[in-house]
């Protein structure tokens, strides 16, 4: 039977919420994607806690909040234990993510989601994949392959590919065609007639602008407002798109030798850029070929000023200056408080580049017309002082006299279970006396008890003559000596201490120096907010750089791909119903579009099986060499072997077969071939002319499912009934047979 494939949406369907998807294939579970919106909402990931424990591996596709966001929450609260799978750029770039969220969260509340600790928890065991690279899953997941390709969204983007018993199944959300200044475009049109497709309709509806005007109008409308005195503020996340914005800056004030301040601020800047550098293998084939001849890196910007605290830009003259600040909702980060500096002025501008997510300040301002005045909640962190300060050590200083206690307590339990399992006995006691107590009979069957003197009168109960010595004899095992572990684990109290003595450390080099001050700052502090009326004067302006492919892009992908079942997934319910409607019609008959928590079988319709070929039909077997593959056609019944479907030769004379066309006839090498064979043969208007009377061209098939090229065959002039049948196949036969003993390009039966 065909491969069973099952999926179930938990988030981001009928919708522009984050991407969270349940994929199964033979009861092996993917969870595609685990992400959180900017809002931190608990309610998006009721449908993942009731699965989360049957989740047998995960999938990252991008390193952004909306792909990623909720996995240290996941793994910490909902019981995710599952391995974790992505490339290098989503691992890294998406932990430098997490890190400026939970920093630009820390800032301004007290965030207790998830700590530090618990990002790295999540990425610490992630297994790095290399594009095209196929892993092979064990276990559970035998005979499962993954691979990760070439989305084009972000760097190390990817759509993911997932065979089983010769069946694909594609994943491939938020790709982008087009090739850009630091990506090269998706690889998905490479896919034809995969089992299943799994793909987005966010950008259904949209068409954009030709990239070359759409830059145009960018940089023109930045140095508009800069001309005119003003700045301009770019909220931008991470480590994703900025990084194609920071390139086209860099490059147009370098060619036009301008000296308006560029800063790229987040609160892991520096180590963003450092690693990007190292990433050049990722990014496109222009980017690696320019270091390949000049050794230039691309991102050694120098025209781009990294900083990681806003008060490094509060500290330089006012002058116009563009700005690009996480995070883009403007709920929390850097872009929130610079917006609501400059907010208030009219020459100063905020440029969107992607569209914000809906209920966050960005969507708000987004709306046509934008509102006059917005709400903005203002929050800092300030040091304790005076009663609270009192009142906080005080509390501390009872939690640690507790956490100490019961660490004694339980230390001293454990030494006395120790030393009463492993005990000798001290002297023979009858039990069956009766001058024995219960209780003694019992306290020595369990092993000696601890003893109190009272001046020097023994208990009445106790059963040793002499103050009792309990020998602290070790368990030892094939390795040596058994050790307790809590015993060498170091306090957390010396751990900080280390840790701000020696920066660096623990954190292996992933964070900058002023985000590491205030993760390792222990001074006692609080958030104190309040609530601000902002009035909207500045100008706003949205330009699509979101780097995903548009409504007419994704049809026409769509229609090369053919996929026998089509999964529409994280649009709008306009753009999802849009999209279904046109593949309905145009693609596949297999269009789904399941709502949360649905469970739609995409099951094919094929049937595959496992077989093994006997040694008796693998002696008669002929072998032709085909490209680095050896093939052959066979007959053969199917028997049973131990349980095992297996091939056996034929009992009687097997049937003949129609032709069968392997491999991609190249006119080119068919035209030298023929030549060397006498026959007069040109190319003429992209078809190959055979004599007279035979033109030989390839064209589309579209009467087939795929679209595939077939090569066909035109006569001309007085050509008998038998070869005018068929298109001319015949005479086109004898033609592949001559290609077939020199070419090795096609198995025919004649």
């Amino acid at each position: 039977m065909g491969t069973s494939v099952q999926l179930t949406p938990l988030c981001g369907v009928y919708s522009e919420n984050p991407l969270c998807y349940l994929l199964s294939i033979d009861g092996f579970n993917f969870l595609m994607d685990c992400g959180w919106n900017d809002l931190c909402d608990t309610n998006l990931l009721q449908p993942l806690s009731k699965v989360s424990s049957t989740v047998d591996a995960v999938l990252l596709s991008h390193p952004d909040m909306l792909h990623i966001g909720a996995l240290p929450y996941a793994i910490k609260h909902l019981g995710l234990s599952a391995p974790v799978y992505a490339t290098e750029p989503v691992y890294r770039l998406g932990l430098l993510t997490m890190y400026d969220y939970y920093l630009s969260r820390r800032q301004v509340s007290d965030f207790d989601l998830y700590t530090l600790d618990d990002i790295d928890s999540a990425f610490q065991n992630v297994t790095r994949l290399t594009y095209s690279q196929n892993y092979h899953l064990s276990d559970k997941g035998e005979g499962i392959v993954i691979a990760p390709h070439v989305a084009g969204h972000l760097l190390g983007g990817t759509v993911w590919k997932i065979t089983k018993d010769g069946e694909d199944v594609v994943y491939a959300v938020d790709f982008n065609h087009r090739k850009e200044r630091h990506l090269n475009g998706t690889v998905l049109e490479s896919f034809v007639r995969p089992a299943v497709l799994i793909t987005d309709a966010y950008n259904a509806l949209n068409n954009q602008l030709y990239k070359r005007q759409r830059d145009q109008e960018f940089l023109e409308a930045i140095l508009k407002v800069l001309r005119a005195n003003g700045n301009v503020l770019l909220p931008v996340d991470t480590a994703g798109r900025a990084l194609e914005l920071l390139l086209i800056l860099e490059q147009y004030w370098s060619q036009q030798h301008l000296t308006f301040p560029i800063f790229f601020l987040t609160n892991v800047a520096t180590s963003t850029i450092d690693y990007v550098k190292s990433f050049l293998e990722w990014m496109s084939d222009s980017i690696a070929k320019s270091f390949e001849h000049t050794r230039d890196n691309a991102f050694l910007l120098k025209h781009i000023n990294l900083i990681i605290n806003k008060s490094e830009l509060e500290n330089i003259a006012d002058v116009p200056k563009v700005v690009l600040a996480s995070m883009p909702s403007l709920e929390v980060g850097f872009s929130h408080d610079i917006f609501v500096d400059w907010a208030t002025e009219a020459r100063h501008a905020i440029l969107f580049t992607e569209r914000g997510q809906f209920g966050t300040l960005a969507r708000m301002l987004q709306v046509d017309p934008p509102p006059k005045a917005v709400k903005v909640t203002m929050s800092k962190r300030i040091p304790l002082a005076g009663d609270e300060l009192k009142a906080y050590e005080e509390e501390q200083e009872r939690i640690k006299k507790e956490a100490a206690l019961k660490a004694s307590l339980s230390k001293e339990l454990r030494a006395s279970q120790g030393s009463d399992a492993n005990a000798g006995d001290a002297m023979v006691i009858d039990a069956s006396s009766s001058h024995i107590s219960a209780d003694v009979a019992a306290s020595r069957i369990g092993g000696f008890r601890d003893i109190f003197m009272d001046g020097f009168a023994p208990p009445a109960t106790s059963v040793a003559p002499m103050f009792p010595f309990f020998e602290n004899s070790a368990e030892w095992d094939d390795y040596g000596e058994v050790i307790n572990p809590d015993d060498y684990i170091i306090k957390e109290e010396d751990m900080n201490g280390a840790s701000a003595q020696g920066f660096g450390g623990d954190l292996d080099g992933k964070l900058d120096e002023g985000s590491a001050h205030l993760l390792l700052d222990t001074t006692p502090s609080k958030v104190v907010s309040n609530e601000l009326t902002v009035q909207v004067k500045c100008s706003l302006i949205y330009m699509d750089f979101e780097g995903r492919s548009e409504g007419r892009s994704i049809k026409s992908i769509l229609a090369h791909v053919a996929p026998l079942k089509l999964v529409l997934v994280h649009g709008s319910a306009e753009a999802t119903e849009h999209l279904k409607e046109h593949c309905s019609k145009h693609v596949c008959p297999h269009v789904y579009a399941p709502q949360i928590e649905e469970t739609i079988d995409v099951t094919s319709d094929l049937c595959a099986y496992k077989v093994q070929l006997s040694e008796r039909l693998m002696s008669n077997v002929l072998f032709k060499k085909l490209g680095d593959y050896e093939i052959s056609w066979i007959d053969a019944e199917v028997g049973k072997t131990n349980d095992m479907l297996t091939l056996f030769p034929v009992s009687s004379t097997p049937p003949t077969h129609k032709s069968v066309l392997v491999g991609d006839l190249k006119l080119a090498d068919f035209k030298q071939f023929l030549a060397s064979k006498g026959i007069q043969v040109e190319f003429a208007g992209g078809a190959l002319r055979c004599g007279e009377y035979v033109t030989l061209r390839k064209i589309s098939d579209f009467t087939q499912k795929g679209r595939h090229c077939s090569p066909t065959c035109d006569h001309r002039g007085p050509f008998n009934r038998r070869v005018l049948s068929d298109k001319g196949t015949s005479l086109f036969s004898v033609l592949l047979v001559l290609a077939w003993k020199h070419l090795k390009t096609f198995i025919l039966t004649l």
